[in-house]
């Protein structure tokens, strides 16, 4: 009788454990997508500044299609992208493309002093700024996660629970590059 309820109580720990660990999977991988649902919420602002940015440049500088061009194109695709890894690919390509259509308003000064034109580039930085914010945020519960469900017990019982290792939203090399390097000043 008395090993009886021994193994009743061993069952139930193992279970308040197994259950508790569950639990804490099931929060950690909810924050994660939560953490994503963030940064989609900053690039759908930063999608919608994009027409308004393309326009308001098209009007000084109308013979730049190309750029203009491009630089929807990209909007579209990384407006289409899903996952983690494709969505920071497409979203590199059109950092990279909007810093090609603030060369080409460099080279209007009716653009650079039109206050609609700082406007939008003062309200692009901000969402630059909460985006890198957003991704810093997603990329540590990612790595949190990532982290529970590899370490031992959790990884017996992880992927039979459908639990699956998520992708970091990361810069490529060159943006990360631009990040790294110290900005030049001038007087």
């Amino acid at each position: 009788m008395t090993t009886l309820f021994i193994i009743i109580g061993i069952v139930v720990l193992l279970l308040i454990f197994v259950v508790g660990l569950y639990n804490r999977l099931v929060v950690l991988k909810k924050r994660s997508q939560e953490a994503w649902s963030d940064i989609n919420a900053q690039l759908k602002r930063r999608y919608d500044l994009i027409p308004n940015l393309i326009e308001t440049v098209k009007g000084f500088a109308s013979h730049e299609k190309e750029v203009f061009t491009k630089v929807t194109e990209a909007r579209a695709k990384a407006m289409n992208a899903q996952d983690p890894k494709e969505k920071a690919e497409a979203e590199n390509m059109l950092s990279s493309t909007l810093k090609s259509l603030f060369a080409v308003s460099e080279n209007y000064p009716d653009v650079k002093s039109s206050k609609n034109f700082l406007e939008l580039q003062r309200e692009l930085r901000d969402t630059e700024d909460k985006i890198l914010s957003s991704r810093r945020f997603y990329n540590s519960v990612v790595r949190d996660y990532n982290i529970a469900i590899t370490k031992f017990p959790a990884l017996l019982i992880a992927n039979s629970l459908g639990f699956e290792k998520k992708d970091f939203f990361e810069l490529d090399e060159e943006e990360l590059e631009v990040v790294k390097k110290a900005p030049e000043v001038k007087f």
